[in-house]
């Protein structure tokens, strides 16, 4: 089995650096250029799309990366792929936030939003279904922690390591299972 992780494009948000989970956002200009010059890496890691399965998370900045790279319609959407809910922090920036929680990082959780156990139980429910499935590629479009903890627990590790994994936007990534068990092959490739 081998992923291939593509994180969405540039939004208004992304650039400004606030906290873009359920707010559904497009892509910017910039953001659907990084999608253009991803499309090549992506469709390169790929290789045959009808052998594989590709699948977005419902958010239009994922979406509109996904049909940028793959086309419309060649792929599925599942919930489950959708960015942390940052609860009372979405739209913040990370120094907006820590001037009401001085102590705080993503990976404690949000209030009001979600905490890292349901997402890493969204992760690992897509994973095994993923895995079960007859086929020797997945692609996922999604977004930046969502991806960070997915790799890290394809890469069967706590959903923790994702804070060490960092992902550009309009970047491709590939965990491959190897002799030894999954292994990176390739990470936050924006092409530069």
């Amino acid at each position: 089995m081998k992923f291939v992780l593509i994180r969405h494009g540039a939004t208004e948000w992304s650039v400004s650096g606030k906290h873009t989970g359920r707010t559904d956002l497009p892509l910017v200009a910039d953001g659907r250029a990084q999608a253009e010059a991803a499309r090549p890496r992506t469709l390169s890691a790929i290789g045959d799309l009808a052998t594989a399965a590709l699948w977005s998370s419902p958010l239009v900045r994922a979406q509109e990366t996904a049909s940028i790279i793959a086309g419309p319609g060649t792929f599925g959407l599942d919930d489950r792929l959708r960015e942390f809910d940052y609860g009372i922090y979405e739209g913040l920036t990370t120094p907006e936030i820590k001037k009401q929680a001085p102590a705080w990082t993503l990976w404690d959780g949000c209030p009001g939003g979600e905490s890292m156990h349901h997402v890493i139980a969204r992760v690992d429910a897509f994973l095994r279904e993923a895995r079960s499935r007859d086929v020797r590629l997945t692609a996922v479009f999604a977004h930046g922690h969502l991806l960070r903890i997915l790799a890290a627990r394809a890469l069967d590790q706590p959903g923790s390591l994702g804070r060490h994994l960092a992902l550009d936007t309009g970047s491709v990534s590939e965990i491959e299972d190897l002799r030894d068990g999954p292994a990176i092959t390739r990470w936050n490739d924006c092409g530069s």
